[in-house]
């Protein structure tokens, strides 16, 4: 249940713009591919009805539900970064101007036991008057819940809550401590709480018995991770009768597949395949652990030209993908200070033994060395020395020599691999502590 947007993506000089139905149609491509059989009920615009009801009827969709009509917008989404390398940047046409009248569906959605629901600007709570007192709920929250007290319509009915790091809501309660968000999910009776940490996996919260189940994550080539969060709610929230631990890992397979192709042929070939596979192997074959509030922990040495008088809208970009992802990146410029030029040796030497002082301090070196700056070179050639790892972010194709390639955990021009590397490597320094 939840709305239908046309999602738009302009993926750059001269490639052709995408566009697909997006919003919910994402957990249905998600549960096509499974071979799970799904009715949907949407909110959308009139024109939307048909088209969406044709597509999903064509995607396993046995029942197609017209639940709320919006009005003054297309409902069309504007997506500027389909990786989530930093802030995807949506951008909701005539959002201001949009209303939502939910229709008069009868008892058509009594009859439904498994139901995930993605808020929207829609209302909650005449949502609640449609559904069975049986039914059990997952509610996905990425937007359009500002409290948890609006899920009082729910309340009793609610088997799990799933909510990302990117999502305003966990922002407000649980982006410095977990404590308020687990206290308002108890207080909504959840049973299960899920915390999807973007590319440092998921872990999952037994609210009622205890426990936490970490589900990793396996990084590949992201092509568009828009929905991905919605697949992973979806599966997660229909096999949850056989199990809701299992379920979560299956939900994830079927999301990191998501992740790596816009081909919905491909898709399902790819996650059958996937969920094929006995649970615990699944379970075995690792991948990627790295809390949300446990990366602040780590040091990240920025060694970069980070000047005031350079072009450096590349390392602007990196930094804030960093500050995204919440890791605690340490700036030896902006620390330490910019040395006017020219300066004496005395002022040189006492930047550069903070600037060492601080290197020593962190746990990994990013470096995007811009220019050649040959103070960035200095600063990976110490750190690769120090044993300390090295994620190398080469923009500009500059710096392709054998000593930076070759010591480098990761060096790549793309900014998408540099942060998976960084993941993997800290998820590595993370296990080595326990």
């Amino acid at each position: 249940m939840g709305e239908v947007y046309v999602d738009f993506v302009q993926l750059g000089k001269g490639l052709t713009p995408k566009m697909r139905l997006g919003g919910v149609t994402h957990a249905a491509r998600g549960l096509w591919a499974c071979g799970f059989p799904f009715a949907v009920a949407a909110v959308c615009p009139s024109y939307l009805v048909q088209e969406a009801t044709d597509y999903l009827m064509a995607h396993g969709c046995t029942e197609f539900i017209w639940l709320g009509e919006i009005a003054n917008s297309p409902n069309v989404v504007l997506i500027s970064d389909v990786t989530e390398v930093g802030h995807q940047g949506y951008e909701e046409l005539l959002r201001e101007r949009k209303t939502v009248s939910i229709l008069e569906v009868g008892n058509q959605l009594k009859k439904f036991e498994q139901i995930v629901v993605f808020p929207g600007k829609y209302s909650l709570s005449k949502l609640g008057e449609f559904l069975s007192s049986n039914a059990k709920i997952t509610v996905d929250i990425a937007y359009g819940v500002e409290s948890f007290d609006e899920l009082e319509c729910f309340k009793g009915r609610i088997q799990s809550i799933v909510i990302s790091t990117s999502s305003h809501l966990f922002e407000a309660l649980g982006g410095k401590c977990l404590d308020p968000l687990m206290k308002a999910a108890r207080f909504a009776n959840a049973s299960y709480l899920l915390l999807k940490e973007n590319r440092g996996g998921s872990r999952l919260f037994n609210l009622i018995e205890g426990g936490v189940d970490e589900v990793p994550a396996n990084l590949g080539e992201t092509v568009n991770s828009v929905g991905v969060g919605d697949v992973y709610a979806a599966v997660m929230a229909v096999l949850a009768p056989t199990g809701v631990s299992e379920a979560t890992w299956r939900g994830a397979q079927a999301a990191t597949r998501y992740a790596q192709t816009t081909y919905p042929d491909d898709l399902r070939r790819d996650v059958q395949r996937d969920l094929k596979l006995p649970m615990e192997l699944v379970r075995s074959l690792g991948g990627v652990s790295l809390p949300w509030h446990e990366r602040t922990a780590f040091n990240i040495y920025l060694a970069a030209p980070d000047f005031s008088y350079i072009n450096k809208h590349e390392l602007d970009e990196a930094v804030s993908a960093l500050e995204y992802h919440n890791f605690n990146v340490r700036r030896p410029i902006q620390e330490n200070g910019e040395i006017a030029r020219p300066a004496d040796i005395h002022a040189l030497r006492e930047v550069y033994n903070k600037d060492i002082a601080l290197l020593e301090e962190c746990d990994v070196v990013f470096a995007v060395p811009l220019e050649k700056d040959p103070g960035t070179l200095v600063e990976i050639g110490y750190a690769l020395k120090s044993k300390t790892p090295v994620i190398t972010y080469d923009p500009r194709g500059e710096n392709k020599n054998t000593m930076v390639m070759a010591g480098s955990e990761v060096f790549s021009d793309s900014l998408g691999e540099c942060l998976n590397g960084l993941f993997s490597c800290l998820s590595r320094l993370r296990s080595a502590k326990k």
